[in-house]
């Protein structure tokens, strides 16, 4: 067991086995297969569909399915359906992922350091940030006003997301905003609203975990999702050349939040010489 010694919380870490093997298995395939393709974004479409598996392994490694953890496993397998189902249908067929370009230009062995750096990283990140998911699982506590009102941050999380998704591909496929910064619809209000979306939904996981008595470490999984999507693999890292290659978004940037959605602020007003 591991153990919350202060509010005597656990979770049965012999629950973590056949997630954590089912995901290993499954990289280690995926990597294969990148190998051969050379190409590594395919680790992508495997992040949403992953923790959906992570959810309902975990299912059976507890040998019930509280209506708790079906509520909280079908809404994973929702988001990770449509997340796989967009992100496949924006990169494959297309070139690798400029990310992965670039990290294989850097290592004249990428095809055996991407093991390690992307799929099993990967992997580990999933099961660390899935740790809510656990607490639901092994939980035999009764369902309260907690869990509907992390079902329905869940929810608006998902819907964030893939609205956010929907407009952003629909912005690209007109040829006319080639070059341009999309400041429409949620992206008026929000640089990333896709990434507070998904931050957002991890946010509503741990209420639910919350809601099923988990320790208070469970809280390490969104903190961790919200951390990378704030400073690693998402915000930081996506406007840190942007402004080189678009100035344009740095007015974008000095008028709309960066993260969570707020009123668009004035465009500073510039003083005409007199």
């Amino acid at each position: 067991m591991l153990f919350d010694t202060t509010l005597e919380r656990t979770i049965d870490t012999v629950m973590l086995y056949i997630p954590a093997i089912i995901v290993a298995s499954s990289v280690f395939i995926i990597w294969l297969i990148s190998v051969k393709i050379k190409d590594a974004s395919i680790a992508d479409i495997w992040w949403g569909p992953g923790f959906a598996i992570i959810a309902w392994s975990a299912g059976l490694s507890s040998g019930t399915f509280t209506t708790r953890h079906i509520l909280a496993a079908s809404l994973l397998t929702i988001w990770g359906l449509r997340l796989a189902t967009y992100i496949g249908g924006r990169n494959l067929g297309h070139a690798e992922d400029s990310r992965y370009q670039a990290m294989r230009g850097d290592s004249p062995h990428f095809w055996w350091v991407s093991l390690f750096q992307v799929f099993l990283l990967q992997g580990a990140l999933q099961l660390l940030i899935a740790v809510p998911i656990y607490a639901i699982a092994s939980s035999g506590a009764p369902m309260n006003a907690w869990d509907l009102v992390g079902s329905f941050v869940v929810l608006a999380g998902i819907t964030t997301e893939g609205l956010a998704d929907m407009q952003l591909a629909a912005f690209k496929c007109d040829k006319s905003n080639k070059g341009k910064v999309m400041r429409q619809g949620l992206w008026g209000w929000s640089r990333h609203p896709n990434y507070f979306g998904n931050a957002l939904m991890w946010l509503g996981f741990g209420l639910m975990g919350f809601a099923a008595d988990g320790p208070v470490w469970l809280w390490c999984g969104p903190v961790i999702m919200w951390f990378l999507l704030l400073k690693v693999s998402g915000v930081s890292m996506l406007e840190s050349t942007i402004v080189d290659r678009r100035p344009a978004y740095r007015d974008y940037i000095n008028e709309v939040s960066s993260f969570i959605p707020m009123p668009p602020r004035k465009p500073a007003q510039t003083e005409e010489p007199k």
